[in-house]
């Protein structure tokens, strides 16, 4: 083995030399400037090619000044041994300041550059994220306070959810700001094979536009509060637009609850000043969920129809077998259909269910008892941890209470 070769195997990778900083030794240079007189002096290797003003100039430069504006008055040199035993030599340059006269600029050119001017809004930002989820309005239902009480309740729980969001600011540094649409936001008319018409009290596009204001309200709402917003929405099964028998549907993506959210993403899309920052996230081509990530936190989004009841750690485990599927990766999954708000871990993952937004099902009171307790949930996360959760409620109308 040449020795050659032996040194390119030894070799390691080292670091590039530093430049240096300091001149070589005897080598100075000094400006000093009073009123309109400066002096420049630079002492310097004798075999430095440089003419001597021209260095002096350079040194002008170098401390902000425009040498055009210094006229040279005066100039020495002198030769001197350096330390090293070479030869040095010294340049004293004295310099005037040229009186150019006042600049007389273009009025108009100037009075061109005065144009309108929209600030750009500074939003708060952060390595947390904000979770607001909501779920299950079934706008339309008479049950309950029927759609009058939920458009009220949803209004406030938003509302409340963004006072919420500036409490959380004082212990956690927030600036992305997640809204999620779990689904079953309308009644719909194909529920039970249109069996709930009798006691749907809206028409189905009047239940459309009370979702679209809605979710436009909870962006408006949210838009101005954090540098970044985001909005997840997931199919419902009262949002399916129809069904052929008592099953059958088009594309599982094909739903109004998704629908109602691409309408407002295309009316904000209209005003980029206030809305560019909003992004939107909606199931892709024949698929239920959502999977995002908030925060460094991936959030898988569901509406609950797709497991039986308790079977959702055994639905996500399922899912998160095809190596393929964004469930893989999820450490939060976040679902409606259930009607009540509950909370469930297994290992690290955690598993956040909504409560409904609307006031009860009647059918389940004389089913089982129970009334329902609306209200929407709010989160704090990042890294794959929940660092704080919370259920928003409001009283029902007719009670003491600021809907806004």
């Amino acid at each position: 083995m040449s020795d050659e070769l032996l040194q390119d195997l030894l070799a390691t990778p080292t670091a590039p030399a530093v430049p240096r900083r300091d001149p070589p030794s005897g080598w100075t240079a000094r400006l000093m400037i009073r009123a309109d007189a400066a002096t420049a002096e630079l002492r310097r290797p004798a075999a430095d090619a440089e003419p001597g003003e021209d260095a002096a100039r350079r040194l002008l430069a170098e401390k902000g000044l425009s040498p055009e504006s210094w006229q040279l008055t005066g100039l020495r040199t002198a030769e001197w041994t350096m330390a090293d035993g070479t030869l040095g030599e010294s340049v004293r340059c004295q310099f005037r300041r040229v009186d150019r006269g006042p600049d007389r600029p273009d009025v108009a050119e100037l009075a061109a550059l005065i144009t309108p001017h929209a600030p750009v809004p500074v939003r708060p930002h952060g390595e947390f994220g904000f979770l607001v989820l909501l779920g299950d309005m079934q706008l339309g239902k008479v049950d309950g306070d029927g759609a009058g009480g939920t458009v009220a309740r949803t209004i406030g729980c938003i509302n409340e959810a963004a006072d919420l969001l500036e409490t959380y600011r004082q212990r956690f540094d927030i600036g992305h700001v997640h809204i999620g649409l779990l689904g079953d936001h309308i009644e719909g008319f194909t529920s039970q094979a249109g069996a709930q018409a009798w006691r749907t009290g809206l028409t189905l596009t009047e239940q459309l536009r009370l979702t679209r204001r809605l979710v436009l309200h909870a962006v408006t709402t949210f838009a101005p509060l954090a540098e970044r917003v985001s909005v997840a929405a997931v199919p419902g099964n009262h949002g399916e637009p129809q069904r052929f028998g008592r099953a059958g549907i088009t594309r599982y993506d094909d739903n109004h609850d998704t629908d109602t959210v691409m309408a407002v993403a295309e009316a904000t899309a209209q005003n980029p000043a206030a809305y560019g920052h909003v992004e939107y996230h909606l199931p892709e081509r024949d698929e239920l969920t959502v999977v995002t990530a908030v925060a460094g936190t991936v959030i898988a989004h569901a509406h609950g129809h797709q497991w039986r009841p308790n079977q959702h750690f055994a639905w996500w485990k399922g899912q998160a077998f095809n190596a393929d599927s964004p469930m893989h990766h999820a450490d939060l999954l976040v679902a409606g259909h259930y009607h009540g708000f509950r909370i469930d871990s297994d290992g690290p993952r955690r598993f956040v269910q909504v409560p409904a937004l609307e006031a009860e099902s009647t059918w389940w009171r004389h089913k089982q008892g129970s009334t329902g307790d609306p209200g929407l949930i709010v989160a704090v996360t990042r890294n794959g941890r929940l660092h704080q959760i919370e259920s928003v409620h409001i009283e029902q109308q007719g009670d003491d209470h600021d809907y806004r």
